[in-house]
């Protein structure tokens, strides 16, 4: 299970510092949304973004830690690196303590092998709905039938989950990329979701680290990276195989032995589909002991999302089963 770690740093000057920094780098920026890129660095792993408002200066990096070292596990020889080249980019009179550690992006690439298990999945998925605590967002860059993303109400957690191939190709046509660049982008993303978790705030990244500077936060994402996605996936997708409606009943029956969980259980089956989401399906079940109702789906593998009666696959593998070996 590699997790792909890309952090985002914030600092805010007042106007005579930043114009200082704004105005030796301004030669190199492309105008972008009301913000001013710096790309010299991308290739190394950062991108600098100044934020030049009449009421906030603020400078932001973006930095994808897999361009900074080969290894991010490696976390001495990643803040080395990325401390180093901080130094260097502000002259030495900014450094990497002076940012502040203001967002996480987790990324996971799940090969589930090839275009029609994705646009499976993905349609199963979108059966889940509502999630307590987030919403459901769409976002432009996404085709809403190849994509199911939430946005968290009061967590400040994001949760995407899309058709990678879907999303690459689409920006590249929009980009008036060559049918050679397009067939290339394709065959290296087909059959892969691509699932992120964003923290989208400091609140949220305090849950996995107590330290106080940015570094020593840094190092402690990376090592606490794959506890944050899981939490976050885990509150989202049911774990268990997908199966269709009767299907799933006939295993309900015939695995579980405790009579008023079996109850509970089938009428959670009935609820989904009906209510168009899980945690409405949960709420309408009246249950005090609902998590102990989802920990019985989990101990029978079988997810209580079940497939579309018009979907013509039968049966999906769990989801967890192509990232926890």
């Amino acid at each position: 299970m590699v997790i792909s770690l890309t952090f985002e740093l914030s600092m805010t000057l007042d106007t005579d510092h930043f114009q200082r920094i704004f105005t030796t780098k301004v030669g190199y920026l492309k105008e972008l949304d009301n913000e001013y890129v710096d790309p010299s660095l991308a290739e190394k792993g950062i991108t600098v973004i100044y934020r030049d408002s009449r009421y906030k200066k603020r400078i932001r990096l973006l930095v994808n830690t897999s361009l900074v070292v080969a290894d991010s596990s490696n976390t001495d020889k990643l803040i080395r690196k990325l401390g180093k080249r901080i130094d260097e980019y502000f002259d030495h009179k900014y450094g990497l303590d002076d940012f502040t550690l203001s967002g996480v992006t987790l990324t996971l690439d799940i090969n589930v092998g090839s275009r029609t298990n994705v646009s499976d999945y993905l349609k199963v998925l979108q059966r889940i709905g509502k999630v307590k605590g987030f919403s459901p967002v769409e976002y432009e860059c996404f085709d809403s039938k190849a994509s199911f993303c939430l946005s968290g109400k009061s967590n400040d957690t994001d949760f995407l989950l899309y058709d990678l191939e879907a999303a690459t190709v689409g920006q590249l046509r929009n980009a008036d990329a060559g049918r050679k660049q397009l067939q290339a982008a394709s065959m290296q993303t087909k059959g892969i979701l691509r699932a992120e978790v964003k923290l989208t705030k400091p609140k949220a990244i305090r849950e996995y680290t107590n330290v106080a500077d940015t570094s020593g936060q840094v190092s402690e994402l990376i090592k606490a990276s794959t506890d944050a996605f899981l939490n976050t996936f885990a509150r989202v997708i049911p774990f268990g195989d997908f199966c269709k409606m009767d299907a799933a009943v006939e295993i309900v029956r015939s695995e579980v032995t405790d009579s008023t969980m079996r109850r509970k259980m089938l009428r959670l089956l009935s609820l989904i589909p009906d209510k168009k989401s899980l945690h409405l399906a949960q709420k309408a079940l009246n249950c005090r002991d609902v998590e102990k109702v989802m920990e019985s789906f989990t101990k029978i593998h079988l997810s209580p999302v079940t497939i579309a009666k018009r979907h013509e696959i039968k049966h999906l593998d769990n989801i967890y089963s192509y990232f926890l070996k």
